[in-house]
């Protein structure tokens, strides 16, 4: 290949279709539970189920205020911010500057694709539905986006899996990309959570959030594979 065609084009891996054929078998399976969810939230079928889970995570006495001692609140606060605007764009701007600089055009074009396509999908799926946020708690942050899915769960789901993705690709042993992968997820879990606990989004809302950043991140990383353009972190 000439040298200047190296660094714009990422040749896939030999063996790559199971992982591929994994990816979207993943992402269909949580697809249809993001459209099974979506469907109960329509027709009304999760409303006690989200008006009592979230209850039993306040205080009986004044549901404004969430269960156990204020610092668990203000760490709840911190993680629920890993999954801002603010912070999933310094991070993706951080990761593109990244790929530029190394000129790895292949994973540049994945996480800004993944990232950008991701925010439409997002926004467009809260327009479609519209759902109201719990009106019983306290605002403690600005929300001035509609409820069904979190914005947070969801683009915290895509931007941390692909990121993760890209890094634990490029290490060298199966226990690092491991623990990678699980880092990934487990910060997607937990910024997700803090959106239930802080009273900000239905549990329903995390929960399609959750499914349909994941459907969307693994459909990139199969996409970004079939054409060879998913490379190294």
């Amino acid at each position: 290949m000439p040298p200047t065609l190296q660094n714009t084009a990422l040749p896939a891996r030999r063996g790559s279709s199971p992982p591929r054929i994994a990816a979207l078998v993943a992402a269909g399976a949580l697809f249809a539970l993001f459209a099974g969810v979506s469907a109960a939230v329509y027709g009304g079928g999760l409303v006690d189920f989200d008006r009592g889970l979230l209850l039993a995570l306040r205080d009986p006495a004044n549901p404004a205020n969430a269960l156990g001692p204020r610092w668990l609140a203000v760490a709840a606060r911190d993680v629920t911010a890993l999954g801002s605007t603010a912070v999933l764009t310094l991070a993706t701007i951080v990761a593109l500057g990244y790929f530029a600089l190394e000129r790895r055009w292949g994973g540049f074009a994945l996480v800004f694709a993944a990232i950008v396509g991701g925010t439409l999908v997002n926004n467009t799926l809260k327009a479609l539905v519209q759902r109201a946020r719990p009106d019983f708690v306290a605002e403690i942050a600005e929300t001035s986006t509609y409820s069904f899915p979190s914005g947070h769960a969801f683009m915290s789901a895509v931007t941390f899996l692909i990121l993760g993705a890209l890094i634990a690709r490029a290490r060298p042993g199966a226990m690092g990309r491991t623990f990678v992968f699980a880092v990934a997820v487990a910060l997607t879990l937990l910024i997700g959570l803090s959106r239930v606990y802080l009273g900000m989004h239905w549990p329903s809302d995390v929960l399609a959030g959750w499914c349909a950043g994941a459907s969307w991140a693994l459909l990139c990383l199969a996409a970004a594979d079939w054409f060879g353009r998913r490379g190294p972190a």
